[in-house]
């Protein structure tokens, strides 16, 4: 009899440390909660579909009723996002080499150099790389395409020297490596900016 006292004992003794244990995981979970908040998973987003020192990267989010048209929307602002990126840092690229060449007739030159980049850009953009899609349907009906789309700054470089180099009035003064040595300044320099 005092044998099975003692198992009944024991047994209360761990359903009783079960539930102390499990209720205190559950205060821990409601501690971490803050109220009136939930946490929500954005798709295709986070630090490894953020722009660095090797990739232009824009990342969107389009909704519609349609599902064709969730990923148009999608689409069309990431890739207006990345050409911005994109026409951002060229501007740049093209200030800084032009300003630390000693040439001839330097407003003709950057106009022409922003004018040949520019072709190039519009180029490249159309083969950018979608390195994230995802589709969700909401709870009222609607579609959200989520996507994140990639353009390799080297790939961007070659396509540029190409152009450039090929270039009548540029090929004099065009360095190829004083102008890739600019560019991958300003992808550092954006990368840095963006604090990634």
């Amino acid at each position: 009899m005092k044998k099975h006292q003692i198992t009944k004992g024991v047994l209360l003794l761990t359903v009783l440390g079960f539930i102390v244990a499990f209720s205190g995981c559950k205060s821990k979970e409601k501690v971490a909660k803050v109220p009136g908040e939930e946490i929500i998973e954005v798709y295709c987003s986070g630090p490894e579909f953020f722009a660095n020192a090797e990739y232009f990267r824009a990342n969107q989010v389009g909704e519609s009723l349609d599902q064709a048209t969730a990923k148009k929307k999608a689409m069309s602002n990431a890739r207006a996002d990345l050409a911005s990126s994109v026409e951002t840092t060229i501007k740049g690229v093209v200030d800084n080499y032009v300003n630390s060449r000693e040439l001839n007739n330097v407003e003709e030159v950057e106009e022409r150099f922003e004018s040949l980049t520019r072709e190039v850009i519009n180029q490249k953009l159309t083969g950018v790389k979608t390195i994230c899609e995802k589709t969700t349907k909401t709870t009222d009906g609607k579609y959200k395409t989520y996507i994140a789309l990639e353009l390799a700054g080297d790939e961007l470089m070659n396509a540029m020297n190409e152009r450039l180099s090929t270039d009548a009035k540029l090929k004099i003064d065009y360095d190829y490596e004083k102008f890739k040595n600019t560019f991958n300044e300003e992808m550092k320099k954006m990368e840095a900016e963006r604090g990634y």
